[in-house]
């Protein structure tokens, strides 16, 4: 799948985010958004997933050479990031067995093997709303790792994440991440080190 940005601007209120972003994201890239706090990273990421529209220019998605439309997109779109709310009164089984009814997940992987993924066996009956913050980074995580989708968003990754869980975090983007377009938003080197492609939210101030 791809992704072309042409003049693409965001403004909130009287304050420009970032403008004219012009940029194509091509079908099985690595592309790392990069930027310091607060200078619009995941509110790119945001419009990238079709969750947000400009202020101006447009954003086109295609898939084999064919444009989609933008409530297709949300289907081939697998995003994890802090500010993503999980249904915290799920247990962990039910919150797996939910995110499928609407993301199949790959490798015709089941509910009981995600579980083994999370390293959470001791935790299947559990409310999500007692887990610990680096618990529900992971459950994020997995969930769009392992989702079928032809894009990946993932925004600032390792969050509440601690060394143990950023090594994870690697291995499941090397395990997982296949040929998609995965886009990254982060200031750690750590979260994009597998991008090769870089785009720097400050040149478009």
């Amino acid at each position: 799948m791809e992704v072309e940005l042409h003049e693409v601007a965001k403004r909130y209120r009287f304050e420009w985010i970032f403008k004219n972003i012009s940029y194509s994201f091509l079908p099985g890239k690595r592309y790392a958004v990069l930027g310091n706090n607060g200078t619009g990273k995941s509110t790119l990421l945001r419009i990238l997933s079709g969750h947000l529209t400009p202020s101006k220019g447009k954003i086109i998605f295609s898939q084999n050479g064919k444009p989609l439309e933008i409530d297709q997109v949300y289907r081939k779109v697998a995003y994890a990031a802090p500010y993503i709310d999980l249904i915290e009164e799920f247990t962990l089984k039910e919150a797996i067995d939910f995110h499928q009814k609407f993301k199949p997940l790959l490798n015709n992987l089941n509910t009981k093997q995600v579980i083994e993924l999370l390293g959470f066996e001791k935790s299947t009956d559990k409310s999500v709303k007692f887990f610990s913050s680096g618990m529900k980074q992971r459950l994020k995580l997995a969930l769009a790792m392992v989702s079928q989708s032809s894009i990946l968003l993932l925004d600032e990754p390792t969050t509440n994440l601690d060394q143990q869980g950023m090594s994870w975090y690697q291995e499941l983007l090397r395990t997982y991440a296949g040929n998609r377009l995965v886009i990254i938003a982060s200031n750690i080197e750590a979260d994009y080190q597998a991008c090769d492609h870089f785009l720097n939210i400050m040149d478009y101030k």
